[in-house]
């Protein structure tokens, strides 16, 4: 019971200061939002052009050859084509307008009748871009002078080599015939339509935003809950409560159920305006959800617990919250997924307790995982707080001899 007395005694005191409602609630909301949008606005443009942007520059408009062509690369669905005057399409290139140009000569289509005229293409071949777009401009051309070559044997074999709109017939033939053979059923497809690929956080750019900014927050919400037991040995309180029949660990159970009962309560009501309002499904596995947030609980209130024993004032308590917020944030995921990192910072970032808690969370909101999944997480985090608590008991019974 006089756990329990202490315990409503320090959440007392910290709910009267109304700074503490700002750190526990109002920070953490807005900190959430922003980097909500911060991760929203970093993923690709779900508009963006799929297509080959190329840069067109005919130089035979009215000619069959270069007509037809126009068509293909257009119908292709590979290409976008941006048509360009002959003196731009160097500079549309060197700006980034355009991922290259292609330059049709003059009199490119007389290539129907006889030997064909080669085209121009201004791109960086030897980027990855640049081989696409070559390849892919290789397959089309190929296309196109195949069906003129076909045209000119068939014109052959009737006995008219020299009959113009016998080659121009034959050659939109062979061009028609090529294409409906391509749209054919020689290749068995299996997938029509690949699926779009998922943005890292899912469909919520919150799934990771909120998670993160929760355990951020709940970590310096332990400023005000620390500086009590600072408070409390300067101004001796704490040297007559343990003259008392209370005995050392009573008054460090008291002092931890409260810091637990704080941070739970920040991490409850930041659950819940990530489900109302930013649409974060906490509720699809609420065990789960419950399960993480109790030992991400436990840990931050054993690691608080340990601040305030081992501060010798307020500032010091600022400081060592401060400290454990940057280091266990910016090494355990809650600013970006571990995924993205590597070498030794991925391997020591893995091994943080909030690494542990963003893992078991994200299993919940963007991996789709079960209750299940909840275990491991909430297991390290507990073993976590037990170390945490065993340190501030020692460093506590030394204070006190």
């Amino acid at each position: 019971m006089r756990i329990l007395d202490l315990t409503f005694k320090d959440l007392a005191q910290i709910l009267r200061d109304k700074r503490s409602l700002l750190f526990l609630v109002a920070m953490p909301i807005v900190f959430t939002l922003f980097m909500g949008f911060a991760y929203k606005g970093g993923g690709e443009d779900a508009t963006a052009e799929p297509r080959i942007v190329l840069g067109w520059v005919n130089n035979d408009p009215d000619g069959l050859l270069s007509q037809q062509l126009q068509r293909m690369l257009s119908d292709s669905g590979n290409f976008k084509l941006v048509e360009l005057a002959p003196e731009a399409a160097s500079e549309a290139f060197r700006n980034g307008d355009v991922a290259g140009a292609l330059i049709v000569p003059a009199r490119y289509s007389e290539g129907l009748e006889g030997s064909p005229m080669q085209l121009t293409l201004v791109a960086d071949t030897a980027s990855a871009q640049g081989q696409s777009l070559y390849q892919l401009l290789r397959k089309t051309v190929t296309r196109l002078l195949s069906a003129a070559e076909i045209a000119r044997l068939g014109a052959e074999t009737t006995g008219y080599p020299g009959d113009a709109s016998e080659l121009e017939q034959g050659f939109i033939a062979a061009v028609r015939a090529w294409s409906e053979t391509d749209s054919a059923s020689l290749i068995k497809i299996v997938t029509a339509v690949a699926e779009p690929e998922q943005a890292w956080y899912g469909n919520n750019p919150y799934n990771q935003a909120s998670p993160g900014i929760l355990v951020q927050f709940a970590i310096f919400g332990l400023v005000s809950s620390g500086q009590i037991l600072v408070q409390e040995r300067k101004t001796r309180t704490l040297q007559r409560m343990m003259s008392t029949s209370m005995r050392p660990w009573e008054i460090v159970a008291g002092h931890l159920l409260a810091m637990f009962a704080i941070v739970f309560l920040q991490e409850a009501l930041l659950v819940v305006f990530g489900q109302m309002v930013l649409g974060v499904n906490y509720a699809r596995e609420p065990l789960g959800t419950l399960m993480i947030s109790v030992g991400l609980g436990l840990w931050i209130a054993a690691m608080g617990l340990l601040i305030s024993v081992l501060a010798k004032d307020d500032s010091q308590v600022i400081l060592f919250s401060l400290m454990g917020m940057f280091l266990f944030s910016a090494m355990g995921g809650t600013w970006f997924p571990l995924e993205a990192s590597s070498g030794a910072f991925a391997v020591i970032g893995k091994l943080m307790p909030s690494a542990w808690a963003m893992n078991g969370y994200q299993n919940i909101l963007i991996r789709g995982l079960g209750f299940e999944s909840a275990y491991l997480p909430a297991s390290v985090l507990l073993v976590y707080a037990l170390g945490f608590f065993g340190l501030a008991v020692w460093r506590f019974r030394k204070m006190s001899i």
